[in-house]
């Protein structure tokens, strides 16, 4: 059984947390990382993204992504 991926379907997750280091992608606390959601395009995506980026705009060490879940997901 094969499985196919729906190519207008581009799933990206948006989550984010406190890092440990400001030079690297490494979170403090993996335990409590803001799962923001996963969304069905990256203007979506992006909006999700920019409204947390900018709600944590005071703390300097806490960082959101963008994640092209569609991408891992390819064969």
């Amino acid at each position: 059984m094969t499985t196919a991926i729906d190519s207008d379907q581009k799933l990206h997750l948006v989550f984010g947390g406190e890092l440990s280091d400001l030079e690297g992608i490494r979170f403090r606390d993996v335990k409590g990382l803001d799962i923001v959601g996963i969304f069905p395009d990256y203007a979506s995506a992006q909006v999700a993204w920019k409204a947390k980026a900018q709600a944590t705009v005071d703390s300097a060490q806490t960082r959101y992504f963008i994640v092209h879940l569609h991408r891992l997901l390819e064969p």
